[in-house]
């Protein structure tokens, strides 16, 4: 299931999160062109592990990625749920929330995983805290959705539904995944996930989002 792009009108270019994806890919090209060695050491220095901790590696970790299907994923919904996102809180203070969600997801893995000497890295944890705050603040929104069944199709599917759906698998993944030592078995950060839908939520309500057919009116103004 992939989101593409929800259905709210936009009344501003979408720059940060343009950005955010440009740097992304940026970063994944270099990556990639790296010899296994390199890439490993790369990770190891930039990645984020709760056991040799850094608080510079909370900010590094959000832009490297472990291949195409992670970045891929991860950029999917990052446009289909932060330009609107975008829209309505502005570009500095859309920036600057986004990239607190990522820290705080990344201190959350971190408390739940204070032994793992595996290093966390992508962009997932600050793009659940996006969804959590398109969560509250675009409950009546539709998403539109590659699906994958017996054949591909498009479909639209209600944002409380799928990002309800999708927050409840983290935390039901999050929770069976303590019984394994604090580390999941299939390696994904569930309580990054967690602490990053969780902290989107508090935060765009502490931040604050306008209306953005407020901000049309008063710029013609």
């Amino acid at each position: 299931m992939f989101p593409i792009q929800d259905d709210q009108p936009k009344f501003s270019p979408s720059v940060v999160t343009t950005m955010l994806i440009v740097a992304n890919a940026l970063v994944f090209l270099f990556e990639i062109s790296l010899d296994e060695y390199s890439r490993n050491a790369l990770i190891m220095r930039y990645g984020l592990i709760p056991a040799h901790f850094e608080a510079s590696a909370l900010l590094t970790c959000m832009f490297l990625h472990a291949g195409w299907a992670h970045i891929i994923g991860n950029m999917l919904f990052l446009w289909a749920f932060g330009r609107s996102l975008e829209d309505r809180m502005g570009h500095v203070k859309y920036l600057i929330f986004y990239l607190v969600c990522g820290i705080v997801a990344g201190l959350t893995h971190c408390f739940f995983n204070a032994d793992s000497q595996l290093p966390t890295i992508g962009a997932s944890g600050a793009i659940a805290g996006v969804m959590g705050a398109y969560f509250v603040r675009f409950p009546r929104a539709r998403i539109d959705t590659i699906v994958f069944f017996f054949f591909i199709a498009r479909i639209q599917i209600p944002a409380l539904f799928m990002l309800g759906y999708w927050f409840l698998t983290q935390l039901l993944s999050g929770v069976g995944s303590l019984t394994y030592s604090h580390q999941s078995v299939s390696g994904t950060a569930w309580f990054a996930h967690i602490g990053g839908f969780v902290s989107g939520i508090v935060l765009v309500y502490l931040l604050g989002a306008g209306s953005p057919q407020y901000q049309q009116r008063r710029v013609s103004w």
